[in-house]
């Protein structure tokens, strides 16, 4: 096979030698990164060349927290991440409706606490806009979801429906539902009732749309954070269509609810080995599982120490004493934790959770993680370093635009530590970023953005906020793509531009080292390549 050198722009490698003049490809591995004469002998006289024309080569993006399924799902709704008032998300729905008259239902996703009067939504809101059929708006951060009257009709919740557990059914002062479904009571009833109305070819539709979107992107590497049977499926025929293989390297958690019931919690995770040992191909494989410990600052349902600004505060959706058991059979079965934390109380009993784990069975290899850490008291990253356990963060949560909402809530302090992701680099534990999608924008490039300025990718009048919590760019993108893909494991075969390990990488059409960070958010990705072969190409190479 005749190797292919790219020379001629800046190479970050994000490996021990973090910058390079050329790298040398030969199939799927990379042969060679480093100074050009060296590159040309390693790649022999038959080599192609491309010249990178000034551009930036870099590790592809490994987005260590995501939901593939959902994200595509997303993708095909109404984006009201950007409408900053009720009257304008009024208008969208409106436009939306006009749009496609004959739909059963109306979808969109994106909406923010804080573009709504009061932080208050309600379903007369909604019916305002939109009354003649059943609409469902998915929040910001996909913990709670909106429904006008229709569509509390037609999932069937009244004044008598209790609240299921670790959930909550929104209510008027006379015990109407108001239309706002929290946490697992979204789960259980609207966007169940959701699923039951999608088929597979909607599915394997929002597949499609994730892929894409992804490698257009820069992204080559997934971690999908609530994995189940029927994206499992959708995922294996997507790879059946292209040969077995994907565009994409996906490492799934399998989601575990809280039943209350232990014994059926630990099924969960039977499924999950089971699945972890029979799915296992270089492009789709079970790593572990996934609890979502609380809900989010925003919705007030996230477990603090401290109640919120309202006197409010929040239990957790896994205690203590039901996650134990979870964790320690994942643990001895070789499985990784991720465990969803934004609040301290969360992240403390999260890692009391992994804590029991490792002393009950026994000293050994593994790598565990939290995910979010939005508020963390201190001392919680020496504890993480300690234990080994992953901080998986997202910089796009931080963005200024999102964040008033989310300081309102909790109104003192403890505002001044929020995101605080150099704690966790000069702790010494492994800081991995990903965006989350789709609670927040998939794009890599924005992302890196935020991390390296504290200021915000969807609204340049906001000022930057916490910019002491910035990070250097090239640190950035190291977490982006080397920790990112270490923290399942892969740190030793991808991530890195180095000798030996996976010809992953994304090209960018401006080197933001010499355009300055602002060139992040219209930069870019002209060309993604997965195992050496092209899964994105714009042309101009």
């Amino acid at each position: 096979m005749t190797a292919t050198v790219y020379t001629g722009g800046r190479i970050f490698t994000a490996g021990a030698e973090p910058w390079a003049e050329a790298l040398v490809v030969d199939g799927q591995t990379v042969v060679f990164a480093g100074d050009t004469a060296r590159a040309t002998a390693a790649a022999g006289p038959d080599a192609a060349t491309i010249d990178l024309d000034g551009r930036l080569l870099l590790p592809g993006f490994t987005d260590a927290h995501t939901h593939l399924v959902m994200m595509g799902e997303a993708l095909g709704r109404v984006g009201l991440t950007d409408a900053r008032t009720l009257e304008e998300i009024q208008e969208r729905l409106r436009t939306a409706r006009a749009a496609k008259p004959g739909a059963a239902r109306l979808l969109g996703r994106g909406w923010l606490f804080d573009s709504v009067p009061g932080g208050v939504p309600t379903a007369a809101m909604v019916d305002a806009a939109v009354a003649d059929v059943p609409v469902y708006l998915d929040a910001n951060d996909y913990h709670s979801c909106w429904l006008n009257s229709a569509a509390l009709a037609e999932v069937g919740i009244t004044r008598e429906t209790p609240d299921p557990l670790g959930g909550r059914i929104g209510r008027d002062a006379d015990g109407e539902p108001d239309g706002m479904l929290y946490e697992t009571a979204a789960q259980a009833h609207a966007w169940a009732f959701l699923a039951e109305q999608t088929d597979d070819a909607d599915r394997d539709a929002a597949v499609e749309r994730t892929l894409a979107a992804y490698a257009a992107t820069g992204v080559t590497g997934a971690v999908d954070m609530a994995f189940d049977e029927l994206g499992l499926a959708a995922f294996r025929r997507a790879a059946e269509r292209r040969g077995g293989r994907l565009p994409l390297r996906v490492a799934a958690h399998w989601f575990v609810e809280n039943t209350g019931d232990e014994a059926a919690n630990l099924a969960q995770v039977a499924r999950a080995v089971e699945l972890a040992e029979t799915v296992r191909s270089p492009w789709l494989r079970i790593v572990g599982i996934k609890l979502v410990v609380d809900g989010v600052i925003d919705a007030c349902t996230a477990a603090m120490r401290h109640p919120y600004s309202d006197g409010s505060n929040a239990e957790p959706i896994w205690p203590l004493a039901d996650m134990k058991p979870v964790v320690a059979a994942a643990d001895a079965a070789g499985l990784q934790v991720a465990l969803h934390a934004i609040g301290d109380l969360a992240s403390d009993i999260a890692l009391d959770a992994l804590e029991h784990a490792a002393e009950a069975n026994g000293s050994r290899a593994r790598r565990h993680r939290i995910e979010h850490l939005e508020y963390a008291a201190p001392g919680t990253a020496e504890r993480m370093a300690r234990l080994g356990v992953t901080a998986s963060m997202q910089p796009v949560h931080a963005d200024p635009a999102i964040f008033d909402n989310w300081a309102a809530m909790l109104g003192d302090e403890r505002v001044d530590r929020a995101f605080a992701w150099p704690e966790y680099v000069a702790a010494g534990a492994l800081l991995a970023f990903s965006t989350d999608a789709p609670t927040a924008p998939h794009e890599a490039l924005p992302n890196m953005y935020i991390a390296a300025t504290r200021r915000s990718a969807l609204d340049g009048s906001f000022a930057p906020r916490h910019p002491q919590f910035a990070l250097p760019l090239e640190q950035a993108l190291a977490h982006a793509t080397r920790d990112a893909a270490a923290s399942v494991g892969d740190g030793a075969t991808r991530g890195r531009l180095e000798a030996g390990l996976a010809a992953d990488f994304a090209i960018v059409d401006v080197d933001p080292f010499t355009a300055g960070a602002e060139s992040l958010l219209t930069a870019r990705v002209v060309r993604t390549v997965v195992a050496g072969e092209i899964a994105y190409d714009a042309g101009g190479l």
